[in-house]
This record gives C-alpha cells, structure tokens and sequence, in this order.
C-alpha cells in the first residue's frame, strides 16, 4: 500500500526541479497527478518518464482560467482533488531603491497571487474529496528577510501569511492548509549560483527529493491533525549560525 493510495493531486511549478520531484513521488507512493506548468517542453518530457497515472497542463498560475482548466482536468482524469501543491515560483535580484516596478509587481503576480488563485480554483473541488490538502511551497525568505531580495523575500513571507488565513478559512470544509520553508534547493532555478553553505549546520544544499518526501507526509493522512503551520526544510540555516569548517 502507498501512503497516497486513491488521491488525486494537483501541482503547479510541476515540470522540473521540486515540483517534478513531488510528482514523482506521489505517483510512486499510490497518487494520481496532473502537473502544471508554463515549460510545456519539459512537461511533455516528464510525462514520458512518469507514464500512466499522471497528465500534463499549461498552466500559467497568474491565469485563473488556466487555474480552472487545470482543476477540471484533474477531476475529469481522475475523479477528484484531494492534493494541491502551490509550487510554481521565480525569483529575481535588485536592491529596493533600484528595484523597478515592473520586477515587483511580476513576482508577487506568480509567487503570492499565483498561490491565491490556485487555491481559489481549487477549494470546491478539494472540499468534495471530504479530506484534503494544499501544500504551499515558501521559502526560508519567508520566514526572515535577505538583502536584494525584496519581491522575493515579500511574496514569500506573504504566501506564509495566505497559508494562514487559508487554513482558517477552509478547515471546517476538511481542507488543511500548511506552508514548506525550503533553504537553498540545487534546482534549474538556482544552476549557475554558487552558495556557501559554511554557516549551515549540514554544510550542504538541499535536494528536491528531500522536499518531496516532506510534501507526502503532508499530503498524506499522517499529517490529518496539522494545518496552518510552517514546516522549515533548510539544513539548519535558521536555526542559527556555526563556525565554518576550517575556521
């Protein structure tokens, strides 16, 4: 038995990185998935890796008309929704007095209003599965601020905020709400960056597999008496900092 046996999960960001590696992980523990994304060529070959049990979208998470017809293809595929994983996100760099208006109001577009509107699409279709879940992906700059990061530090600690209310909103429609804090995660998104990781407790980044084995456990019925919290996934890093080896 699977710990995902008989759900249907909805993904966005799902073509590459963590959202991929959720996927696959969910199909491997029971669930069935459609995976959404805006890299349509990396969605088709995804697909063709995971085979039957999964299906593939455009989604652009700032459309609530591709929000609506990535819901019905999961309720006409599969039956239903009960797993809904708010992955899809960018990031981009610029110091706040030198920050264009353009740059903030594309990232909170995609990585705060693009949550609102999935779980907008969502809700009645996860409140008539009678248990369900909706995963949304943060970040540690959700939880403490980094310098020339102020869209991406912003929408992040509002996508915390948004998991809250959300919870509060849909609990008593059996919807659970929780939000996942990753710390530096080796994904396309981050290829080509070089981090330190000497202050960090583990001395390493993260993988996309280790998020995704955190996404079952909150998808899954194990986790039916947690909602509305924050589950940080980052090695250590804000717990604190240790001397780097060597010093």
């Amino acid at each position: 038995m699977g710990r995902l046996d008989g759900k249907v999960a909805l993904i966005s960001g799902g073509a590459r990185g963590i959202g991929a590696a959720i996927a696959r992980r969910f199909l491997d523990e029971g669930a069935t998935a459609v995976v959404g994304d805006v890299l349509d060529d990396d969605g088709a070959q995804l697909l063709a890796q995971l085979g039957d049990g999964v299906r593939y979208v455009h989604l652009d998470v700032t459309s609530p008309a591709d929000w609506d017809a990535a819901v019905n293809e999961a309720v006409t595929a599969f039956g239903g929704l009960s797993i809904l994983v708010n992955n899809a996100g960018i990031v981009n760099f610029g110091r706040i007095d030198d920050y264009p208006h353009e740059q903030w109001a594309r990232i909170i577009e995609v990585n705060l209003t693009g949550v609102f509107n999935g779980i907008k699409a969502a809700a009645p279709a996860l409140a008539r599965a009678g248990t369900s879940s909706i995963i949304n992906v943060s970040s540690i700059a959700g939880l403490r601020g980094y310098e020339n990061l102020a869209g991406y530090t912003a929408s992040k600690f509002g996508v915390r905020g948004l998991t809250k209310a959300a919870a509060l909103d849909l609990g008593r429609d059996g919807i659970r709400v929780n939000s996942v804090h990753p710390g530096v995660i080796q994904t396309p998104m981050t290829e080509g960056m070089t981090f330190d990781t000497g202050h960090v407790p583990l001395h390493r980044i993260g993988q996309p597999a280790e998020i995704a084995q955190l996404a079952v456990y909150l998808a899954s019925e194990e986790s039916s008496f947690v909602t509305g919290a924050e589950f940080v996934i980052d090695g250590g890093e804000t717990a604190g900092t240790v001397v780097p080896p060597g010093s």
